[in-house]
């Protein structure tokens, strides 16, 4: 078998329906399906059991986090890849294929990401796309804009996973672990970093756009303090393992994770927040207005937007920002897809 996806199954009783049926509607159709129960107290598993696929295998521990769930997700794993998606994103048809092709061109890849689009909670476009950088990431990529962009969006090679896992101790049990289970935000990112930092494999994105990440704005106050605040985790434990990596990348790394917010914040309409935040980003490093220019600028103008105009004018100026912003990264794509080929 070559490929393991792998979802943690958590209040998505919404979602989780379309998600699987998304990473069944694959073309590359050689994969097994582990649905990670993580003590969900919703309907989610029952969904899950009603959808028929011999694919698929239902495992189940108590609510731990999704690092716990991707972990035993991975120790059940019979795939040479493991390929990861959050119980309410979305993959596109040729999501597998495409990563797989990109890993067997590229020998020395060990996770292969694409780009994703945004969704809104009913599944609908927000005509806005995560562009990140695809070639020659390092560890100052990662700790300062995650080019991987999301949980849904790596193909990994097993042989990568394994390069990096840890013991640890869970319920007096020791386990061995990839993503670090004391982490409930940020998990993910924390394992490229220790990717890029610990061992030779590449970190490379390709052009296409395969995952649908949904916005849910849910919890938003709280969910984004408590990314910040796992943000910070992340540093203090990379610190013990790469003092002088941190020193050196600390003020900026945080900054950027702040302007990061900020952008969400407009993304979710929270006016308060996003000039909160932009404020905590130059305050903590001021240069990264020289560096990021038009970005912090545009954050500003939209948060103070939001909080000044009335709602009818922001929603109607946000619209033509979001047409043209679009029309610009559809046109980049497109011009990297064709020098691709």
């Amino acid at each position: 078998m070559k490929v393991t996806v792998i979802i943690p199954v958590y209040k998505v009783e919404k979602y989780i329906a379309e998600t699987v049926r998304s990473v069944l509607q694959q073309t590359y159709s050689d994969f097994e399906l582990l649905l990670v129960d993580d003590g969900s107290p919703d309907a989610s598993v029952e969904v899950c059991q009603n959808i028929c696929d011999p694919r698929i295998k239902i495992l189940r521990q108590h609510n731990q986090g999704p690092a716990a769930a991707r972990n035993l997700g991975i120790r059940h794993a019979q795939g040479e890849y493991i390929a990861f998606i959050d119980g309410d994103d979305l993959w596109l048809p040729q999501k597998l294929e495409k990563h797989l092709e990109h890993l067997h061109n590229s020998p020395a890849v060990g996770v292969s990401f694409s780009r994703s689009a945004f969704i809104d909670e009913a599944g609908h476009s927000l005509n806005s796309y995560q562009m990140p950088v695809l070639r020659d990431i390092n560890p100052n990529s990662i700790v300062l804009c995650n080019p991987v962009g999301n949980g849904s969006a790596p193909v990994v090679r097993r042989a990568v996973l394994e390069a990096i896992k840890f013991e640890c101790d869970r319920n007096g049990t020791t386990e061995d672990c990839y993503f670090d289970p004391q982490l409930h935000r940020s998990e993910d990112v924390e394992c490229w970093l220790r990717i890029a930092l610990q061992t030779n494999w590449q970190i490379e994105g390709i052009p296409d756009v395969l995952t649908l990440y949904r916005v849910n704005s849910g919890g938003l106050s709280a969910n984004l303090y408590k990314q910040l605040e796992s943000w910070e985790t992340v540093l203090d434990k990379t610190r013990d393992y790469a003092p002088e990596f941190i020193a050196q990348w600390e003020k900026p790394a945080k900054a950027y994770q702040l302007q990061y917010l900020a952008r969400t914040a407009v993304r979710l309409k929270a006016g308060t927040m996003a000039a909160q935040f932009i404020y905590r980003t130059l305050f903590t490093y001021w240069r990264i207005l020289l560096q990021e220019p038009r970005r912090i600028l545009l954050t500003w103008v939209a948060a103070h937007a939001l909080l000044l105009l009335p709602q009818s004018v922001y929603w109607y100026m946000e619209k033509l920002a979001l047409e043209r912003t679009a029309a610009i990264q559809k046109r980049h794509m497109l011009q990297e897809l064709s020098r691709s080929l």
